[in-house]
C-alpha cells in the first residue's frame, strides 16, 4: 500500500471503468472520496462497496453532466468547499465518438469537447489555489491517441492531444510549487469505452494487432500511481504501450501517415444521435 499522501480525491467519470478502479485503489489509503459522475446508480453502488470493504471509508458521490458547464461550476463549487487537506485531482471523465468528422453531429462534438477539454481545464484552474497552498496532484487521462492523427477518430484524439499537452505545460509551472501533474496515456482498455464510442453502422474499423495492445484496467490503475509519485510527467502503463509510444516518436510525419492512411476504414457518415461518455 501506498502512504496516506492525500485528504481528498476527487474523480470525474468514477461510475465505471478507470474512474471506479481509482477509487477502490485509493480507498484504502484512508482518503475521503469525492466521485462525480452522470450515473447516480453504479456511483451509489460503488460507494457501497467501498464502505463495505474499507469500514470507516468517507465516500460522497456528485451527480452531474460535465457536457453542461453549469454542471461543471456546481461540481467545482462543491469541491472548492471541501475543509483544507491536501487533494488529488483525477479527471477520468471522457467522450468518444467513432465516425468520419463529416458525418457527426455536432452536438455530439461539442459535448467531446466539452468534457475531454473544458471541463478538465475547468476543474484544474478552479482547484488551483487548493492544491498549490495545501498540497496535492493532478491525474489527466489522455491516451495514446495524443500522439496519434487518428481518421475516423479525428476529434477525440486531438482533444487527448490538448489534454496531454496541456498537462506537460502545466507540470512545468508547478514544479517549483511541489504539485506534480501526470498524463496518463493507455492504449485501449477493456471498459466498453470503445463499444459504446463506436456510431451504429460502423464496424471492424480496427487496426490489425490492436487486441495485443490491451491494458488491464488495474494495471492502469496502478502504473499511474507510481508515475505520479515519481513525478514522472506521463505514464504509458505497460511495456507495449512504451515501446509504441516509442516507435510513434521516433518515425518521421510522412511514414505515420502513410501507416495510419492504410488503416482498415468502414464507416457510415449518418450522423448518430447519441453520445458516449465514460461516466
Amino acid at each position: 500500500m501506498r502512504g496516506v499522501k492525500y485528504r481528498y480525491v476527487l474523480i470525474t467519470g468514477a461510475s465505471s471503468g478507470l474512474g471506479a478502479a481509482f477509487a477502490e485503489a485509493l480507498a484504502a489509503e484512508g482518503t475521503c472520496l469525492h466521485l462525480a459522475a452522470r450515473r447516480q446508480q453504479p456511483m451509489e453502488e460503488l460507494a457501497e462497496r467501498i464502505r463495505r470493504n474499507c469500514p470507516g471509508a468517507e465516500v460522497a458521490v456528485h451527480v452531474c453532466d460535465l457536457s453542461q458547464e453549469a454542471d461543471t461550476e456546481r461540481l467545482l463549487a462543491a469541491w472548492q468547499a471541501l475543509p483544507p487537506g491536501p487533494t488529488l485531482l483525477i479527471n477520468n471523465a471522457g467522450l468518444g465518438d467513432y465516425g468520419d468528422y463529416a458525418g457527426s453531429a455536432w452536438e455530439r462534438d461539442r459535448c467531446m469537447v466539452q468534457v475531454n477539454v473544458q471541463a478538465p481545464l475547468r476543474l484544474t484552474h478552479g482547484l488551483l489555489p487548493r492544491l498549490t497552498e495545501q498540497g496535492g496532484g493532478v491525474i489527466n487521462l489522455a491516451s495514446l491517441a495524443a500522439d496519434l492523427p487518428i481518421p475516423d477518430f479525428a476529434l477525440y484524439a486531438a482533444t487527448k492531444a490538448c489534454l496531454a499537452s496541456f498537462s506537460e505545460g502545466l507540470r512545468l509551472e508547478l514544479r517549483q510549487a511541489g504539485v506534480p501533474v501526470l498524463a496518463v496515456c493507455p492504449g485501449p482498455v477493456h471498459t466498453g469505452f470503445g463499444e459504446v464510442a463506436r456510431r451504429a453502422g460502423c464496424t471492424g474499423n480496427t487496426m490489425p494487432l490492436r487486441r495485443w495492445f490491451y491494458t488491464p484496467v488495474h494495471t492502469v490503475v496502478r502504473c499511474s500511481l507510481r508515475a505520479l509519485d515519481a513525478g514522472r510527467a506521463r505514464c504509458y502503463p505497460s511495456l507495449k504501450v512504451r515501446f509504441a509510444a516509442l516507435l510513434l516518436r521516433c518515425m518521421p510525419l510522412w511514414l505515420l501517415r502513410t501507416v495510419l492512411s492504410l488503416r482498415p476504414r468502414r464507416v457510415s457518415s449518418v450522423p448518430s444521435a447519441t453520445v458516449s461518455q465514460k461516466s
